[in-house]
């Protein structure tokens, strides 16, 4: 598997059903700008080949396509996003085209993730030819292994048969932990914004645009 020159692919997951947020997070305003923006705008300037975000069905989806126009992103609808995360990594592989080395995936609602860190995972990538690149946020035993993470094309399959009750492809990347590459993130970048408190938690954080 060639991976220093072939294309890597940024994936955008962009289809939760934010239940906990009480409003579709992925729109939710953020100093004037919607959620998304951020993780999509990271994305886009990290230097990926291709960019493509998953979305939800209906009105939601089509917010969320014209909040990332102009961005370079295709789009591809998740049809049941109510099967959780799973649902989107497997509709995102479905849509992937051929001939990647692999693909970047990462959280709409993640807006400290900045493109110098998806940049840090390319060239681990690119470097190490490893079957899973992870971010690491922090340090020690209070380390927190989360998204982005790069997956090498020949386990995308195995992405896409990820069970809805994996919360992403967890126990594919358990399967292949001691071939894996990390990358050290510092632990002020982990926001998740789940929820309202989360989402305050952004707006103090999180600098202006």
């Amino acid at each position: 598997m060639h991976t220093a020159s072939s294309p890597v692919a940024g994936v955008l997951l962009a289809a939760g059903l934010s239940t906990r947020m009480g409003q579709p997070k992925q729109l939710a305003d953020l100093h004037g700008r919607p959620l998304c923006t951020y993780a999509a705008r990271a994305l886009a300037n990290a230097g990926h080949d291709r960019l493509l975000a998953v979305v939800p069905p209906g009105d939601v989806g089509d917010r969320i396509r014209a909040a990332l126009s102009g961005l370079g992103f295709e789009f591809v609808v998740n049809p049941e996003p109510g099967r959780g995360l799973a649902s989107s990594f497997r509709a995102a592989v479905q849509a992937l085209p051929s001939g990647l080395a692999g693909a970047n995936f990462a959280l709409a609602d993640m807006p400290l993730v900045t493109a110098d860190l998806h940049r840090a995972l390319l060239g681990a990538f690119r470097d190490s030819g490893a079957p899973v690149v992870l971010a690491v946020y922090g340090d020690g035993e209070g380390a927190v292994r989360a998204p982005p993470h790069v997956f090498r094309a020949d386990l995308l399959e195995a992405v896409q048969a990820t069970p809805d009750a994996d919360h992403g492809p967890r126990s594919l990347i358990a399967l292949h932990r001691a071939h894996a590459v990390t990358v050290s993130v510092p632990a002020g970048l982990l926001l998740d914004v789940d929820t309202p408190e989360a989402l305050a938690a952004a707006h103090a954080s999180v600098p202006l645009a």
